[in-house]
């Protein structure tokens, strides 16, 4: 089912990635390493991955900033691996672009299963923008959602999402003003039936607001928080 799944395994410790490639191929994925940021930056720009998993802590140019300069140009799924206890620079990790994070010490069913919840969401939203045309866009006084162009348009300016935040604000918008708990969010946007932290569907509702209130107000506006419950996109009536 994995195959042709090509991970990019990015860690300056062998035993990490070592202990990765083990399970990784038991499960039919294609493995690629890399040990330092330049190194992984290169071959992620220069080759095409279907995700990477990518430690946060690397000689030289680390995580972070791969991931920063990667999305640049590329929207490949990136799970960034943090040492316990570093929840800021998850923080930072989300808003730099990372899809996921697993802390470490790690279990190894934990990744995998963040792999294939990832891979698998990244196949269906390939499949819908193939396949929706622009009759499915979905449109708003303040709001624009291209689902085919993968676009999002807020006060007239487009709006730069990571496929994360895209897919989350789509997920909303397709509902408008139905609440979602953060359970929904985790299971329906992330495919997380277990190993979810709630606090990844607040820190990219958080992003998401940020990056629309920079062009509209009134975009960002529009998702709401329902206290002791979850999330919304409210629409004005």
């Amino acid at each position: 089912m994995n195959q042709g799944n090509r991970i990019l395994v990015v860690d300056d410790e062998e035993r990490i990635r070592r202990l990765l490639r083990m399970y990784l191929e038991k499960e039919g994925y294609a493995i690629e390493e890399a040990e330092d940021g330049e190194t992984a930056l290169r071959r992620a720009q220069q080759e095409e991955f279907d995700l990477i998993v990518l430690d946060l802590m690397l000689p030289g140019i680390d995580g972070m900033e791969v991931c920063t300069r990667l999305r640049q140009t590329k929207a490949t799924p990136i799970i960034m691996l943090t040492a316990k206890g570093e929840e800021v620079n998850r923080v930072q990790g989300f808003e730099v672009g990372a899809d996921d994070y697993v802390v470490k010490p790690f279990s190894p069913r934990e990744v995998i299963f963040r792999i294939k919840a990832i891979l698998r969401r990244s196949s269906a939203t390939a499949f819908l923008s193939k396949e929706l045309n622009t009759s499915n866009n979905i449109v708003f006084p303040h709001l624009v959602i291209e689902h085919d162009a993968h676009r999002v348009t807020a006060g007239g300016q487009e709006v730069n999402l990571t496929p994360k935040e895209y897919e989350l604000l789509h997920y909303l918008a397709s509902s408008p003003d139905k609440v979602f708990s953060r359970e929904d969010l985790l299971k329906d946007v992330w495919n997380y039936d277990f190993f979810g932290d709630l606090r990844t569907v607040d820190t990219h509702v958080k992003r998401l607001r940020e990056k629309l209130n920079r062009v509209s107000t009134e975009a960002a506006s529009m998702i709401t928080t329902v206290w002791g419950v979850g999330y919304k996109l409210e629409v004005a009536k």
